[in-house]
């Protein structure tokens, strides 16, 4: 008998038991213990116990989590039968007590990408993003001088001032994004340009305010932009 739920014409004639023997079937492609050695390959590549996102993201893995699912009924009772620890619940201080460390190890405050770079020590981004909202809420409440507003946008001017000090001109965006390779904490050149909320060339005026600000501080500044000697 079909199921109810299979009200689409094309499903009509399916008979749920030759249903049941195709998936069992199709489930039969995996034996147990090769997808056991998919999760332990997982982990080992991830340095940790791979959740289901982290598993199916992996591009070296060769099956689905839902297939892992079907074989085992969990995801956890899989990851023990691997002999991987399933991953526990982090708790807020413990997730702001990671962020610390890695600042400490960095010697300055963590960036989007320096979680990328140590993710086998810290929880995952989407896991800070979740419980804090933001990464920068995050970093606040670990204790970070971390910037917000018109703070940004200061903090902005005043590199940029700097920058153009170094170059000897005002920098363009160009110049903005080879800096942030080298300047730790360099907010990039595409979050200035977002700071600057007019409708049209925020980055020239983004280089009107270094200008401004340089010309305050006694600095001239020619039309093309470069900075006299």
């Amino acid at each position: 008998m079909v199921s109810p739920r299979l009200r689409h014409p094309a499903l009509a004639g399916i008979d749920e038991a030759a249903l049941a023997e195709f998936r069992a079937g199709i489930r039969r492609r995996y034996s147990d213990e090769q997808i056991l050695e998919q999760l332990r390959a997982s982990a080992e590549r991830l340095g940790r116990s791979p959740t289901m996102r982290e598993f199916a993201a992996d591009p070296e893995a060769g099956l689905h989590p839902q297939t892992v699912i079907e074989h085992f009924g969990t995801w956890n009772a899989a990851k023990r039968a691997a002999g991987l620890t399933p991953r526990r619940f982090i708790s807020r201080d413990e997730l702001l007590e990671q962020l610390r460390r890695l600042g400490e190890e960095l010697g300055r405050t963590p960036t989007a990408r320096d979680l990328d770079t140590h993710r086998k020590q810290m929880a995952s981004k989407s896991l800070i993003w979740h419980t804090f909202g933001s990464l920068t809420a995050a970093l606040r409440e670990a204790g970070f001088d971390v910037p917000v507003g018109e703070e940004k946008l200061e903090r902005a001017i005043e590199d940029g001032v700097a920058l153009a000090q170094e170059l000897r001109r005002l920098p363009k965006m160009t110049d903005w994004k080879e800096a942030r390779g080298r300047i730790p904490g360099l907010q990039s050149e595409w979050q200035v340009y977002r700071l600057i909320d007019i409708d049209a060339g925020p980055w020239a005026a983004f280089q009107y305010l270094i200008r401004e600000r340089l010309r305050a501080e006694e600095i001239a500044v020619h039309a093309d932009g470069s900075l006299l000697p």
